[in-house]
């Protein structure tokens, strides 16, 4: 079969997600500062979480390991610690999501649609310039009971009503090359592309998530290095990276998300 290179393929960036080594360990960040309402959550193979939606639209899903040691998750933890571990992609046809993704020279792993209700497959991140990509079709009806029995984490007793929700702006990540960014994150997996300096935007329409590029050809590592959130009055974020989430979560003026 012959796969077309060209032509926008109808793709929505749908959440970025942390694999930390407990879900509630999130909520002192996602809830008690950035105001996440709780979305979705259940269990995974070796894995359960749930996702917290934020102003905008945005959805942070937070993953934990379940299951004997030596699953995906257990290795990434072991390998680099809490951090960013994917982000998902909502595509019209899985099959045909993943032809084309090889058609652009890309490796498929963890191809799994006989679960009608959730079908998915995944990009390297050593050829996904650093980051997991799971292309993903879903169909909520045919999804069943899936999540039934598996609760959001409780807040601490006591704890103040959550602010109301942030814009949480997505991923930013550092890339080497200025070509494969592009045809990466634009050819490939549909975004529009802006630019401001040395840093590419690339949006999906109708997304609450955007992934900001910095483009570094000397860096010694590509992949995520922060969650971008855009900055308003009273909102303080804490300093450098959060051990528990291996992540930085920085403020990113209006003015420049708008310029972006």
């Amino acid at each position: 079969m012959t796969t077309s290179l060209a032509g926008a393929p109808g793709y929505a960036l749908d959440h970025c997600a942390l694999g930390v080594r407990r879900v509630e360990d999130a909520l002192p960040l996602l809830v008690d500062v950035l105001g996440g309402e709780e979305h979705e959550g259940g269990p995974g193979i070796g894995f359960q979480g749930g996702q917290w939606r934020f102003a905008g639209g945005g959805v942070i899903e937070v993953i934990e390991p379940t299951g004997p040691p030596g699953g995906f998750l257990h290795r990434f933890l072991e390998r680099r610690g809490p951090g960013v571990h994917h982000v998902t992609f909502k595509v019209p046809r899985l099959r045909e999501a993943a032809d084309r993704a090889r058609a652009f020279g890309y490796e498929i792993v963890g191809y799994h649609d006989a679960f009608p209700g959730w079908q998915e497959c995944f990009l390297h991140p050593r050829e996904a310039q650093g980051i997991v990509v799971q292309l993903a079709a879903s169909d909520p009806a045919a999804a069943g009971d899936w999540g039934a029995g598996w609760r959001f984490p409780a807040r601490a007793p006591g704890a103040p009503p959550p602010p109301a929700p942030a814009r949480v702006l997505g991923p930013r990540l550092v890339a080497r090359d200025e070509k494969a960014a592009a045809r990466q994150w634009g050819e490939l997996l549909g975004g529009a592309q802006t630019r401001s300096g040395d840093t590419l935007v690339f949006r999906w329409p109708g997304c609450g998530l955007r992934i900001a590029v910095d483009l570094d050809p000397g860096a010694r590592e590509e992949g995520p290095v922060a969650v971008e959130v855009a900055a308003r009055p009273g909102l303080v974020l804490p300093d450098g990276v959060v051990p528990v989430l291996g992540t930085r979560f920085v403020a990113v003026s209006e003015e420049d998300v708008d310029a972006a």
